[in-house]
């Protein structure tokens, strides 16, 4: 079929990538970081952006005939950002991205004007949280009025850039991994609340049509096919290659561990996320707050770097000779315990030495990180291999205790801008589909990632034995702190 694209729209850049239709392999790549004036980037702070910022990045990256033969892109993008258009289809305000901080009280007002955290988990298979579009929604309808009040259409990142690129069309498109981010779509039934959206905006506005993962968003006056294209995480699942049996735990300053799994999951504790895929199945989602920053908080306290705590954990054996250490950092979301703090247990002469509390740092974060993906497996989603990711992911002293602490073999990846791979492979998809070469419920079986397999092996026993003293302390701690699900 020849060549396409995939381009990832992430909050600091664009990456695009050129592939092979029927490998996958990548032909050449561009890449432009996003102009910074107009907000800023981080987790937590306030980012108002001018999505034209997005624009500009694009053409940077798509610049010197990157593009050139490609027969259709594929778009991705991060998945919080809201586009509040006005009836005419320009924007009533910049775009707000990020875990906006400004947005928690509206997150609380939003779960109480409901009727509680259950209701919202049954509406739409997740709880309001700072970054969902709704609860951003609801911020902008009691903090600019008027602003709210122009906002006649909703849209994401993605949808915006699919738009823009088919020369705005009457017609705007999402998927449905996207529509699963904003809080006022449901995994469930596969469709709209626009009961939701009133609720939290004040009056009703529209909202873009939904389309199948292999369905086109539509087609440029040159001929290049515009495929439906996905949220990030999506795209990254998808690029990836996961699929039923396979998590993803990633490893970035917080944590996040999901899954493919055939049903949408009602979780009323809000500890599941429940989105959907780019391949029409479910992804359900479990947040941590204390990943990597539990290593970098132990390495700075020890005067190395995370390589040299690594170094020094591997020193020590499986159990830190007795050292706990309940990573909860920042309190932590799962279990949901926002205000905590951490705890070091075990306390004994013999193990204070700085190898037993770099040992006790990485087991502290991977049994916090094997609490989510219990979360998952007691509500049946099954776990026969992890997908490691994060530059974390290469140290030895997380490839060693990995395996038996997450209680499965872990695939460390090459590292790779998978959700642009994911937005080629989409695109590869909904071109073959288009033109009777590949079924619109079967994807292309591109080669997926390079990845390198380690086993629970030996210390498989010694890792269920760090398991369980880590629990007992956790809820001798932090007793209820994971209640059985309501729904």
């Amino acid at each position: 079929m020849g060549i396409v694209a995939g381009l990832d729209s992430s909050p600091e850049f664009t990456r695009i990538v050129v592939c092979d239709t029927d490998t996958g392999a990548v032909l050449r790549e561009g890449y432009a970081p996003h102009p910074t004036e107009g907000g800023e980037s981080g987790a937590g702070r306030a980012s108002d952006i001018d999505p034209q910022a997005w624009l500009l990045s694009l053409g940077d990256a798509a610049a010197g005939g990157l593009l050139e033969g490609v027969r259709a892109i594929g778009v991705c993008a991060q998945q919080n950002a809201l586009v509040p258009l006005d009836a005419q289809g320009g924007t009533v305000r910049p775009a707000l991205v990020g875990n906006d901080k400004r947005t928690q009280a509206a997150a609380a007002d939003l779960i109480d004007r409901l009727g509680g955290r259950a209701a919202w988990a049954e509406a739409v298979g997740c709880i309001p949280q700072a970054a969902q579009p709704v609860t951003k929604l609801r911020w902008l309808a009691r903090s600019e009025p008027e602003a709210a009040a122009r906002t006649a259409c909703l849209m994401g990142a993605h949808d915006w850039l699919v738009w823009q690129l088919l020369g705005r069309p009457a017609r705007r498109t999402t998927d449905r991994g996207a529509a699963s981010s904003t809080g006022y779509w449901s995994t469930a039934t596969g469709a709209y609340r626009p009961d939701l959206v009133e609720l939290a905006l004040g009056h009703p506005a529209t909202v873009p049509d939904v389309l199948g993962p292999s369905e086109p968003a539509g087609t440029t006056p040159e001929g290049l096919l515009i495929s439906a294209g996905t949220g990030e995480t999506m795209a990254a699942a998808f690029g990836l290659g996961v699929g039923p049996g396979d998590a993803v735990v990633s490893l970035g300053a917080s944590g996040s561990v999901m899954a493919v799994h055939s049903e949408a999951l009602t979780d009323s504790t809000g500890m599941i996320t429940c989105l959907a895929d780019a391949s029409g199945m479910h992804l359900p989602v479990v947040h941590t707050l204390n990943a990597v920053r539990t290593l970098r908080g132990a390495a700075e306290l020890l005067g190395v770097d995370l390589e040299g705590l690594s170094a020094l954990a591997l020193k020590s054996t499986p159990g830190a000779h007795g050292l706990v250490l309940l990573p909860y950092l920042e309190g932590e979301r799962t279990p949901y315990l926002p205000h905590t703090a951490g705890t070091l247990a075990g306390l004994r002469r013999e193990s204070m030495k700085p190898e037993h509390l770099a040992r006790a740092a990485f087991e502290g974060m991977l049994c916090g990180l094997a609490d989510a993906l219990d979360v998952l497996r007691e509500r049946g989603v099954a776990v026969r291999r992890v997908f490691l990711l994060g530059a974390a992911a290469d140290l030895p002293a997380v490839q060693v205790a990995a395996p038996s602490l997450l209680g499965a073999p872990v695939a460390v990846v090459r590292p790779a801008d998978y959700a642009a791979l994911g937005a080629a492979r989409q695109a590869a998809w909904a071109l073959g589909a288009a033109e009777g070469e590949l079924s619109p419920a079967t994807p292309p079986d591109w080669q997926g990632s390079s990845m390198q397999i380690f086993e629970p092996g030996d210390e498989h026993a010694a890792g269920q034995a760090v398991r369980q003293q880590y629990t007992a302390v956790r809820d001798q701690t932090h007793p209820g702190a994971f209640p059985a699900d309501a729904s």
